[in-house]
């Protein structure tokens, strides 16, 4: 008989516990005994798998007894205050939040990148922020053919990288404008997103880049283990419900063709590449929606460079799966092989 683990979904009610559970489910884990923790408000809540329906626990210290894997994706609140004492508790922690990203003694993965820091964990491994994941899966099989100096990245986060209130809200107010209501009620979202866009996400720091354009940087850096690599970027809320995209300029260090990048993107793993502008085809993120793969297009030589060192990318992916609970996942498959 094959083993089975038994596996804790942390913030199990959160738009990423749910994409985690189906995640499971879909890939067959070999999941013995699911438990399912949240806050006070969702207890007793109940979430199908595998044709059953699991109640929903309190999250407290005193949960993780027994407990294989734990992915967690609670905040970086929750995961600081119960992370390490799931780890104590012989569970290996798999962490979507910000709170252990840049730890030198954690790993940060991307299992299609740098499988091989998994195993160098101390009871926690990080899952990259969605937006660097979805880049890097499409840019990091280019850097290992011809290493990538500078990366220059604009991005057109969906509404749900902010979380479930955050696609309502976007539903809500689309439904209100169309109702010809002006009051539209702002909560989730810093600003109006219904008919707009807004260059913020997350908190503006003291360079003027805000935590999520720094996150490009840093994590890119540590996944790839290119600590010279410089990254520069915006991000930018749409209202577009599900998947982000990514319009990505890429410097390198020797000559490559557009046709060069396509050959070794056809071949990579994650990566789908539909690259037909002539017919229309190209990433959207109605299309990366529900997809494991991230979709990659309009492939370019930068013409504004005379040295043949430029590429221009558009990027789009599922930043609930691959960005979140299906890398969480396949982290969990690399520590099981």
């Amino acid at each position: 008989m094959s083993k089975s683990y038994s596996v804790a979904v942390v913030g199990a009610t959160g738009a990423v516990g749910i994409e985690m559970i189906k995640t499971l489910e879909k890939r067959n884990f070999p999941v013995g005994n699911l438990r399912l923790f949240a806050s006070e408000r969702s207890v007793g809540k109940k979430l199908p798998f595998r044709g059953k329906q699991v109640a929903v626990e309190l999250l407290k210290a005193d949960v993780f007894k027994g407990i294989n894997f734990a992915l967690f994706s609670a905040g970086a609140t929750r995961s600081k205050e119960f992370a390490h004492n799931a780890a104590s508790n012989g569970a290996v922690v798999i962490d979507n939040s910000s709170a252990f990203r840049m730890d030198a003694d954690v790993p940060l993965v991307v299992p299609e990148i740098n499988p091989e820091d998994c195993f160098k964990h101390k009871g926690i491994i990080a899952n990259p922020n969605c937006c660097t994941i979805v880049m890097l899966v499409v840019v990091y099989p280019l850097h290992k053919a011809n290493p990538i100096k500078r990366i220059v990245v604009a991005t057109y986060q969906a509404a749900s990288g902010a979380g479930a209130k955050a696609m309502m809200e976007l539903e809500q107010q689309t439904a209100d404008v169309l109702k010809g209501i002006k009051s539209l009620k702002v909560e989730a979202l810093p600003q109006r997103i219904a008919f707009n866009l807004f260059p913020q996400v997350d908190a503006f720091l003291e360079n003027g880049y805000t935590k999520e354009e720094m996150k490009f940087q840093n994590e890119s850096r540590k996944i790839m283990h290119a600590p010279e690599l410089k990254v520069s970027a915006t991000c930018v809320r749409v209202p577009v419900l599900r998947a982000h995209s990514e319009a990505v300029n890429l410097e390198f260090e020797k000559p490559i063709t557009a046709m060069q990048a396509r050959e070794i993107l056809e071949k990579a793993p994650g990566v789908k590449v539909i690259d037909d502008p002539a017919n229309r085809r190209y990433p959207m993120p109605i299309d990366a929606s529900g997809m494991y793969d991230c979709l990659v297009g309009r492939i370019r030589q930068d013409i504004s460079r005379d040295d043949g060192r430029g590429l221009e990318l558009f990027i789009s992916g599922d930043q609930l799966l691959k960005g979140a609970a299906l890398n969480a996942v396949q982290i969990a498959e690399v520590l099981i092989r």
